[in-house]
């Protein structure tokens, strides 16, 4: 029986260590003798707790009171270790171990290979959400941007130089392929039945088109709405039809506070929507490399978040086997806004408007549902 990765065992004061740092499961072992807190804090990462039982100086029986404290703690490692991962998901099997009341991240990762999602629009922030979902272990993913690789997409996202003028669904999905060799990545093809998806990542550009959110409700896809707009992006509001506000939710409030939107609206997505050939010279808004990678994570961590239907601890109490009271909703009704200089997310709350009617439509069913055509 080992630590769960990650946790380290650190001095406090005689008699005492404590066992791992964050809030939510850190705990303080006293009453120890001072051979008790050296073999502890000298006890090699990884390795099984029962190799203390060789130490003469250490009494069996306090140390087999002290491992079942350890594991009633939740901070000893799942017996059965057959499961472990390797790769990029091994981390987020780690963490989510630590953070979940069952702590099984393992199986929560590994379900993820069974998930398809779609990432329309790939620019350095689409990009950076798919490798975010790629590394998190999701066993599909359907890309679609068919607009070439621009110079200034070189950055940390992903693009490198000799991307430049490839076809960007393509380039995306040759880098997740180097990610994450067992994900099924690829562009979508039309009328391709493969391309039925658990949730899609909409990243689109100034505003977005009407007509993609209002198929999207139509079919039942659950959604996650990004919005690279002139000089910062909007992650969210993740939509799932029937449970809270939509994209059109939003234009009407926004109509509400400004009664031209709808004309501004129209316009700005004419431009050229997320993921497909600009029909005119509009150049397209920048994505300033720092607002990216941070957009990215956030909206790859929530469609992870939404996909694994899990609900972490909120508290230490939580961790350690009582029921968590609160659900977690991410970014369900909730938009973060992301700009330079500091790229700090600023957040908003948005309620369905009664004007909307898509509180009328039945949730989402289990079943994947296809991309808009």
């Amino acid at each position: 029986m080992r630590l769960r990765r990650g946790l380290r065992v650190l001095p406090r004061g005689p008699g005492e260590v404590q066992v791992g740092t964050d809030p939510r499961w850190a705990v303080r072992v006293t009453d120890l003798t001072d051979d008790e807190v050296a073999a502890l804090l000298a006890l090699p990462p990884g390795v099984s707790l029962g190799a203390l039982a060789g130490d003469d100086r250490l009494s069996p029986t306090r140390l087999s009171a002290l491992i079942k404290d350890l594991d009633e703690a939740r901070l000893l490692e799942p017996r059965d270790r057959s499961r472990a991962l390797t790769g990029p998901r091994e981390a987020d099997a780690a963490v989510l171990g630590l953070i979940l009341p069952d702590g099984d991240g393992t199986a929560v990762v590994a379900a993820r290979a069974r998930r398809a999602v779609g990432v329309v629009g790939l620019g350095p922030t689409g990009l950076g959400v798919a490798g975010v979902l790629a590394a998190g272990g999701v066993g599909v993913l359907r890309l679609e941007d068919a607009r070439p690789v621009r110079s200034s997409d070189i950055g940390p996202s992903g693009y490198r130089w000799a991307d430049v003028g490839g076809t960007r669904a393509e380039v995306a999905a040759r880098l997740v392929a180097e990610i994450a060799p067992e994900v099924a990545a690829a562009p979508v093809l039309e009328g391709d039945e493969g391309a039925r998806v658990d949730l899609l990542v909409v990243v689109a550009e100034r505003a977005l088109d009407p007509t993609i959110t209002a198929a999207l409700l139509s079919v039942g896809t659950p959604h996650l709405l990004v919005l690279v707009r002139e000089a910062d992006t909007v992650v969210g509001p993740l939509v799932v039809p029937g449970d809270g506000p939509c994209a059109r939710c939003l234009d009407l409030h926004r109509t509400d506070a400004d009664p031209h939107w709808p004309a501004v609206a129209t316009a700005l997505a004419a431009a050229g929507p997320a993921g497909r050939p600009p029909t005119g010279e509009v150049a397209p808004p920048a994505e300033p490399h720092a607002v990216a990678a941070v957009a990215a994570g956030i909206a790859g961590s929530a469609a992870l978040a939404a996909l694994d239907a899990i609900t972490p601890a909120a508290s230490a109490d939580d961790v350690r086997g009582a029921t968590p009271t609160r659900p977690y909703r991410p970014l369900r009704g909730t938009t973060l806004e992301i700009a330079l200089p500091d790229a700090r997310p600023h957040e908003r709350r948005w309620a369905a408007h009664p004007s909307c009617g898509c509180a009328a439509l039945r949730p989402a069913a289990a079943q994947p549902s296809g991309l808009p055509a």
